[in-house]
């Protein structure tokens, strides 16, 4: 400590170091790429306002609009680092050409690269976790090369790994087959969106067939990101032919049940017997179809749950669709009138009603039919057509019906109500007792001879016997 605390030793530091300033920094090429840099940020500055006007024009122009306009609005915020790095990297080829030094420059390079990288990141990546990671590697890298230690570093990470046969995995190799797949998932994410939007514009493709070309574009996206990973760490691709059987044996036993749904929902795609926006019922659901995933679908009921029911269900199982060939439906409405009433009239007011309904269809006509003789009523059956059963049929039920009972009632013809007629088939004797004064008070027991006190009543039919005759 002393040591440092001597004032000859701290003159000697300070010379040390403003030698070092003096031959590295106040250098006719340090001084020269400083300058450049200035002068890049100053046209990076100028250029920003006119590059932004041109590409917010852009938004909503362009043809694949809903992709372009988020990279757009990603891309704004960052127009003037991006053009800076863009005129630092003219400078570095422009100074090795030349074969004058850029060292200073590729710092520079090295920091914007940097910064521009972990912005692109933080709007991508909406988990701050994973956020924060990437920009620590990102300035982690960026610092490693500032020192000249990325190289060092690169070869000790390559030195810890392991062999597999052939092939040798390290941790510069699973990095930078991680990094592969990150970004190659990322940008078929990005064309698989394009392809997406094309498909959900195209007029000649159904929505089934939408929906297959769709899953079938991302699946193969998703398999060219994985072998581009694993052919970046020097895996042979062939190889993995070896493991195919026993991969197969472990899906036949432990993916028995997912296989079979992501099957049966490709079947479906390719028959186009279920659809989105299909009005269907299977078992006890009924609703609409929302979407078609890779292993349910999703049905959406009247009261609004969603319903997601396995893809093998809808192979294995009776489905009703209503819209498969046409939306057409046919509803029938019982009705019931007294015997008393004009069956004729109750018709025509039936038909009325059903055509005084919005959806109910013109085309076929609604049409009253006397059904049946009941018990209680005739009945009649009222058959209507609508052609939208996707917004709802009880709705057009509970419509129609309030309006015949409103017609019904204005016109004098009445429901009848359920009647029931009693026959008693066997009849049971009752005791009766007729009485011509006004009863007395009951006679105690205890002060009348025994034989009136047990004396039996009177037989069944005969009338009691009166206080004369007693």
């Amino acid at each position: 400590m002393e040591k440092y605390l001597d004032a000859a030793e701290i003159e000697r530091l300070i010379a040390s170091v403003w030698q070092w300033i003096d031959s590295n920094l106040l250098v006719p090429s340090t001084v020269v790429q400083a300058g450049i840099i200035v002068v890049a940020f100053g046209l990076s500055a100028l250029l920003t306002p006119t590059v932004k006007r041109l590409l917010e024009n852009q938004i909503g122009k362009l043809r694949f609009a809903r992709v372009f306009d988020v990279a757009i609005r990603t891309v704004l915020p960052l127009i003037l680092p991006l053009i800076w790095l863009i005129l630092q990297w003219f400078s570095v080829f422009a100074a090795q050409e030349a074969g004058l030094s850029n060292h200073l420059i590729e710092s520079a390079v090295s920091l914007l690269t940097a910064w521009v990288v972990i912005r692109l990141v933080s709007g991508a990546v909406r988990d701050p976790g994973w956020a924060k990671l990437l920009a620590i590697i990102a300035w982690s890298i960026a610092a490693l090369n500032l020192l000249g230690l990325l190289t060092p570093t690169m070869v000790a990470l390559d030195r810890m790994g392991v062999n597999l046969g052939d092939v040798r995995i390290s941790v510069l190799s699973a990095c930078k087959a991680g990094v592969v797949l990150v970004v190659l998932l990322w940008l078929g994410s990005l064309v698989s969106q394009m392809v997406d939007s094309r498909f959900h514009n195209s007029k000649s493709l159904s929505p089934s067939a939408r929906v297959l070309l769709s899953k079938t574009f991302r699946i193969l996206l998703i398999a060219i990101a994985i072998f581009a990973a694993l052919d970046s760490i020097g895996i042979d691709l062939t190889a993995l032919a070896v493991f195919s059987g026993a991969i197969g044996l472990g899906i036949g036993f432990g993916l028995q049940k997912v296989i079979s749904n992501l099957i049966s929902g490709l079947i479906l795609l390719m028959d186009k017997s279920v659809k989105p926006g299909d009005v269907i019922a299977i078992g006890d659901t009924f609703g609409w179809i929302n979407s078609l995933r890779a292993r349910y679908v999703s049905v959406i009921t009247r009261d609004g749950t969603e319903h997601l029911i396995p893809n093998e269900e809808l192979i294995s199982q009776r489905v009703e669709n209503w819209s498969y060939s046409n939306t057409l439906v046919r509803l029938k409405i019982p009705i019931g009138i007294s015997y008393d009433s004009d069956v004729k009239l109750a018709m025509d007011l039936a038909v009325q009603a059903a055509r005084s309904i919005a959806r109910v269809r013109t085309d076929p006509a609604p049409v009253c039919r006397f059904m049946n003789f009941g018990n209680d009523a005739l009945e009649l059956e009222m058959r209507i057509w609508i052609d939208d059963p996707q917004a709802g049929v009880v709705n057009v039920r509970s419509e129609i019906l309030l309006i015949i009972w409103q017609m019904y009632r204005d016109n004098g013809i009445e429901f009848p109500f359920g009647q029931r007629d009693l026959h008693i088939r066997s009849s049971v004797p009752i005791p009766v007792y007729m009485h011509t004064e006004p009863l007395s008070p009951k006679p105690d027991a205890s002060k009348m001879g025994h034989s009136d006190a047990t004396e039996p009543p009177p037989s069944s039919g005969t009338t009691a016997p009166s206080d004369d005759q007693r």
